[in-house]
């Protein structure tokens, strides 16, 4: 927008909020001031001026004052222009490629806004805001409170309940400024009432201007900060460029590749998936090959990661995508919530790193890092904190980066906001503004409720061998370890004399017993302390009903390290036959 006939003056002084007096070319001049706010810290006495003189010769005014020089910041403060620039900058269709029409001044319910749109897609209302308040390169509003703009801001997210997409732009008078944030300590109900129309879907831009004494044109984009989350994402982002770390799936971001490894990394550290994860892929290289393979060799393959529901849950995800998306992982993240295995993390892991879609994807990593940035007292193993927390990031998420976003985030957490009291602060990008940090109470957070204490179960392993096999049973194939193959076990700590009773019970006639020693292995819920025995059997006498009965099969250390599933819980014992388990 231009301005016509610019002159320039020297501030002197403003008796009310429309009227100022300004030395222009040495005379002293009433003027019209065209900004109803305060504007203190602009209009100082001695401030460098401009001033628009009016065509009508019958105004008690002549002038109106419409920009002023703060230091070397030329900054526009006529109320009025936001409004125009807007208006011109709306009709190039740089916000709205789609845009049919714009009309100003739109009623709907008790406010007026500033312009209603309408593209092929949206009906949208849209408010503007003009800003002129500068401290320390941020700007901020109002600059004082204004009941009128909480209005605005609330019934534009009722609008949203009604189906219109709905607006604010910030318009910044001036350029090159760092960030926008609400005026809190002037307008503590402005700050929120924005924070809450966020929530609801209002979209919150700034944008700052090329302002010049006689002409005002939006410029580039601001970033809005309504919490600290808002200032996270640019630092995040320079941190996770300068370093990452180089992750096969990383690096070729498949929704296969993804989905694969973010269900390996569950419980699993990244450096330990690594081989795993190239193992599998090398064997199972698609979703068409994961539905079609056999459950024991894909249970063979997973031998070592654990937590064996997983891989089974994977397969079962498979044969949905072969069946009902033609073998093409869905993109959408309600869709990838439906699959069997696929929870709000992975959902949201595979949609942006994958898909590029906006969403979070929030695991204990990230609730840690976020816990100790805001000091945040509630519990994190609480759903209820998670799912905040997810509504919170969503906000905030970068369209244009949402997968990089999200992964900076597990890495933070993976590889410097470290559990158990080990952060590396120095290296975090986020010290100069985690409250944590700053206040040096790391080790306070994150705030966890007691989980309930696991339960014990006193286990007794035999590694029977004949020869050069051993015997190994199939487990139930509901209930823990699902499926897999062990060590016969009995319950309990059991006597050397009990085991032999128990053996010769079977049929089997024990040569030689031997006890090789304690073991413990913790799952979530549960813990297994372990005893064991090596007890070596004479196979031509055995005979095998016992054997048959108990569900046992006898297979050498080739056999078994290739075709049956052993999971990690029998790793202490399985080097007496020395096979290791997994890669």
């Amino acid at each position: 927008m231009k301005y016509r006939n610019i002159t320039e003056g020297s501030f002197l002084e403003r008796p009310n909020r429309f009227i100022a007096y300004v030395e222009i070319n040495g005379k002293k001049e009433k003027v019209h001031v065209k900004n109803t706010g305060r504007c203190r810290e602009l209009l100082t006495p001695g401030a460098t001026v401009y001033l628009e003189k009016s065509d009508n010769g019958e105004r008690a005014t002549a002038y109106d004052l419409v920009s002023v020089k703060k230091g070397e910041r030329m900054i526009n403060m006529d109320s009025s222009a936001p409004n125009k620039a807007v208006h011109e900058w709306l009709l190039k269709k740089e916000l709205f490629p789609g845009l049919k029409n714009v009309y100003p001044e739109k009623v709907y319910r008790n406010s007026r806004f500033d312009f209603y749109i309408e593209t092929e897609e949206e009906k949208i209302f849209l408010e503007v805001k003009g800003v002129t308040l500068e401290k320390d390169n941020a700007v901020y509003f109002p600059d004082a409170p204004s009941e009128r703009a909480v209005k605005h801001v609330g019934e534009l997210a009722e609008a949203i309940k009604e189906g219109y997409s709905a607006y604010i732009v910030l318009v910044v008078q001036m350029k090159e400024v760092d960030f926008f944030a609400p005026n809190v300590e002037t307008h503590p109900a402005f700050a929120q009432a924005l924070l809450e129309a966020r929530e609801a879907g209002v979209k919150i831009l700034a944008y700052d201007c090329e302002v010049t004494p006689d002409s005002m044109e939006l410029r580039d984009p601001v970033p809005v900060v309504l919490t600290e989350l808002d200032l996270i994402a640019k630092p995040l982002l320079s941190w996770y460029d300068r370093g990452r770390r180089i992750l096969p799936w990383r690096e070729n971001p498949m929704p296969y590749y993804v989905w694969l490894s973010e269900i390996m990394l569950q419980q699993t550290r990244v450096e330990a998936v690594k081989p795993y994860f190239d193992r599998f892929i090398g064997q199972v290289p698609d979703v068409k090959s994961l539905a079609c393979l056999e459950e024991e060799r894909l249970v063979k393959l997973w031998e070592g990661l654990g937590y064996y529901n997983r891989v089974r849950n994977l397969q079962r995800a498979a044969k949905i995508i072969m069946e009902k998306y033609e073998g093409i992982m869905p993109s959408g993240y309600e869709k990838l919530m439906d699959l069997p295995g696929i929870g709000s993390y992975t959902a949201g892991a595979i949609a942006s790193i994958a898909y590029g879609k906006a969403v979070p994807a929030v695991d204990g990593n990230v609730l840690r890092v976020l816990s100790r940035l805001r000091m945040d007292g509630e519990d994190i193993l609480s759903q209820k904190t998670k799912s905040r927390v997810e509504k919170e990031l969503g906000a905030v998420i970068p369209e244009d980066r949402p997968g990089d976003f999200n992964q900076a985030l597990m890495e933070l957490g993976a590889t410097v906001c470290l559990p158990n009291g080990a952060p590396k602060c120095m290296e975090c990008p986020w010290k100069g503004f985690c409250k944590a940090h700053l206040q040096d109470k790391i080790f306070e957070f994150p705030k966890k409720k007691s989980k309930k204490e696991r339960i014990i179960e006193e286990k007794t392993v035999l590694v029977i061998k004949a020869e050069d096999k051993a015997a190994f049973e199939k487990r139930p194939e509901k209930g823990l370890l699902a499926g897999m193959y062990g060590f016969p076990m009995l319950e309990g700590h059991r006597s050397e004399e009990e085991v032999l009773y128990f053996l010769r019970s079977k049929g089997l006639r024990v040569i030689r017993i031997q006890r090789i020693g304690e073991a413990k292995h913790i799952f979530s819920h549960k813990e297994w302390h372990m005893i064991g025995y090596a007890i070596n059997i004479d196979e031509l006498e055995a005979p095998k009903e016992g054997v048959a009965k108990a569900g046992w099969i006898f297979a050498d250390k080739d056999e078994a390290r290739e075709r049956y599933p052993i999971p990690a819980a029998y790793a202490s014992y399985a080097k007496y036959l020395d096979i290791k388990l997994g890669v």
